[in-house]
Formats: structure tokens, C-alpha cells, sequence
């Protein structure tokens, strides 16, 4: 019988092109065209459309406040589809520091983060102020879209109350953002729109309190141009929204845990169903999923007979199992890297097997899975 498998290894097939990630240069300029664009659809949603008049039979004309909440989450969803592949989508100073100190962003992009987002923010109240000069009458004074507490706000809410409910705010948020984008999440693609739904929803409670800041560089931009009065009120909505962040960054992983099975609560243990390297149990789709210790079936697992063989290219993934193509077809002599990897009795060129010789069975022993005993 003539040997199935090549004489010769089979080589892995080179890429056409190695891909490369951004520079930091267009990391920077996504993060600064997403924070232009959410504080631009704020702030002149906010002073154009919020209040236009009524109509002869008196209905408003303006979307209140509930198109400028409406206004903040698409101009977030819009920017996190299109800028959030190249640089994560932050736009906002208090979710990069609450990223940061829930393990999920680098420290040292920290700084040039936040600065990018301030000065897009900067910008972008300045392109509204050139605008506002245009309009015969309109006094930017106090009319920025800014936000305020006690005698700058609507509210006359007290300071300390402000703080409160700033800080809480962006808690809720960063928690949110960090639980969309959590590696366990199953359709990550939604992220944008859940973040945004959340932020619209903050809007609906809290613009009439202190206008909603829960992002300091939304805070800085419209304030620089609004009056003294207003920039002297600056501090609470910096330090709250960054506090508030830093609180959800602590919370998050403490409640919920950084690795992919379980919360962070419940370490000793698994979640049922939960996926963890290396684990091995029920297949689905031909993966193997894993089970936790306390499974009736787990010792058996861990029998030496039960494992990949030692000379095993590894495992890739979370819970899967899979040779590398150029480990593979070095050490299985040339076979499809997704034939299985464990020993077996094949014959090698020019040699006979003492079991059978049907070409049918010798493919069976090299693809067939190995029952369970």
C-alpha cells in the first residue's frame, strides 16, 4: 500500500502582506476627530436646536432635551464606529484614566490622550464661537452650552450636589464602557451603540441639574469662552467626571474580574459554561469548552492518557485547540494541520502497519476523534 502522506513537509503558505497598526500620529488624530465631533453636536445642539421657537399653532420647534440627549449618544456612536478601530474610541479624559486604572490602557498613552482630547474640545467651541459672530445679537457670555452650578445653573444645585452627581455619572458610564467592551462580550459590535444609549440616558437625567458634563474636556472647551464666571466653576467638572472614572476603573475588575471565567468575586471557582485556556469538556462545534474542577468528570481529564501528547504545538486561543500550521506539518510529516496531533500507529514511508492496511482505515485513525471512555 502506497503512504498518503508526502514525502516532503508541506511549507505554510507566506502572507501577501504583512498588516501594521496605526501610527501614533493617526491614533491621536481619531482620538481628536472623535472628541471634536461629540463636543460640536453637543454644544450646537444644545444652543441652535434645543429652543428654536414655537410654531403659528404652538408647538415647539425646538428638540429640548430630548434631542440634545439624542445628540450626544449618535454623535458617540458615530464616532466610536468610525474612529474607535484605530484608537479605541475614548473621547473623553475620564474614561482614558478609568480605562487605565481598570487594566485596560497603557499609563504612559495617558497623558497624550487626554491633552488630544482638550485641545479637540478647544477647537471645537472655538469653531462654534466664529460661528456665534455671525449671528446678529447672540451674546456667547453665559451661552456656550457650559456647564454650572449654583447661580451659573438652571437648578441653582449646590456644589457639593453637583459633585455627587457628576461623579456618579461617570462611574455608572466608565462601568458600562468597560462591561461592553470586556473580552467576554459576545457581540462586541454593539459596544458603540450601547455606550452611546448610555450617555443619552445620562443626558435625560441630568441636563437640567449641571447641563451633564461626565467628560472634563467637554467641560473645558464651551467654558473657556462662556465667561470668568464659568471658568472659575471649571475645577468640580474636572475633578468629579476623573474621580467618578477612577472609581469605575477600581470597581470593575473587583466585581467582575480581568480574565475571561468569572467574576472577580467568585475566583476560587468557574462560572457554569465559562471558557478558560487550556480546558477541556463538552465539545461544540468541535471545540473544546472547559468545565470546573468540581465536575464529576474532571479527574478523569487530568489522566496523563487524556492530554495532548508532549510534543503538543500548543494551545492558541481561549479554550480551543489547534496545532500551528508550521509546527504541524513538521511534526506530523507533511499531514493537514488540522488533523489531529496526538500519536498514533501510522506507518511511515515504506513500512507496514501490524493493524489493518485499508487506506480507509488508516484515514480514520489520523481524523476520527477519540471516544470518551
Amino acid at each position: 500500500m502506497s503512504d498518503p502522506r508526502p514525502d516532503k513537509p508541506v511549507k505554510p503558505t507566506p502572507l501577501e502582506h504583512t498588516p501594521t497598526a496605526p501610527s501614533s500620529a493617526a491614533v491621536l488624530a481619531a482620538e481628536g476627530f472623535g472628541t471634536f465631533l461629540l463636543v460640536l453636536g453637543v454644544i450646537s445642539t444644545a444652543l441652535f436646536a434645543s429652543d428654536f421657537g414655537v410654531a403659528e399653532n404652538g408647538t415647539s420647534l425646538g428638540v429640548g432635551f430630548l434631542g440634545v440627549s439624542l445628540a450626544v449618544g449618535l454623535t458617540v456612536v458615530a464616532g466610536a464606529y468610525a474612529f474607535g478601530p484605530i484608537s479605541g474610541g475614548h473621547f473623553n479624559p475620564a474614561v482614558t484614566v478609568g480605562a487605565a486604572v481598570g487594566g485596560r490602557f497603557p499609563w504612559k498613552q495617558v497623558p497624550a490622550y487626554v491633552i488630544t482630547q482638550v485641545v479637540a474640545a478647544i477647537v471645537a467651541a472655538f469653531v462654534l464661537f466664529v460661528v456665534f459672530q455671525g449671528i446678529p445679537g447672540f451674546d456667547p457670555k453665559g451661552h456656550m452650552g457650559q456647564n454650572g452650578y449654583g447661580d451659573q445653573a438652571a437648578s441653582h444645585i449646590h456644589w457639593w450636589a453637583a459633585f455627587l452627581v457628576e461623579l456618579v455619572i461617570t462611574a455608572v458610564f466608565v462601568l458600562v464602557i468597560l462591561g461592553v467592551t470586556d473580552a467576554r462580550n459576545e457581540h462586541p459590535a454593539i459596544a458603540p451603540l450601547a455606550i452611546g444609549l448610555a450617555l443619552a440616558a445620562i443626558h435625560f437625567m441630568v441636563i437640567p441639574l449641571t447641563g451633564t458634563s461626565a467628560n472634563p474636556a467637554r467641560s473645558i472647551g464651551p467654558a473657556l469662552f462662556a465667561g470668568v464666571d464659568h471658568i472659575v466653576q471649571l475645577w468640580l467638572f474636572i475633578l468629579a467626571p476623573l474621580a467618578g472614572g477612577v472609581i469605575g476603573g477600581l470597581v470593575y475588575p473587583v466585581l467582575f474580574g480581568h480574565r475571561r471565567g468569572g467574576s472577580g468575586l467568585r475566583r476560587p471557582g468557574r462560572l457554569p459554561g465559562a471558557v478558560e485556556p487550556g480546558g477541556r469538556g463538552d465539545r461544540r462545534a468541535g471545540r473544546h469548552l472547559s468545565r470546573g474542577d468540581d465536575h464529576p468528570d474532571a479527574e478523569r481529564d487530568r489522566r496523563p492518557d487524556r492530554r495532548p501528547a508532549a510534543d503538543h504545538p500548543g494551545r492558541l486561543g481561549v479554550g480551543l485547540r489547534r496545532p500551528a500550521v508550521e509546527a504541524a506539518a513538521g511534526a506530523t510529516g507533511g499531514r493537514h494541520p488540522g488533523l489531529s496531533a496526538r500519536p498514533t500507529s501510522c506507518p511511515g514511508p515504506g513500512q507496514r502497519s501490524s493493524r489493518s492496511t485499508s487506506p480507509v482505515t488508516a484515514s480514520m485513525r489520523l481524523t476520527r476523534p477519540v471516544p470518551r471512555r
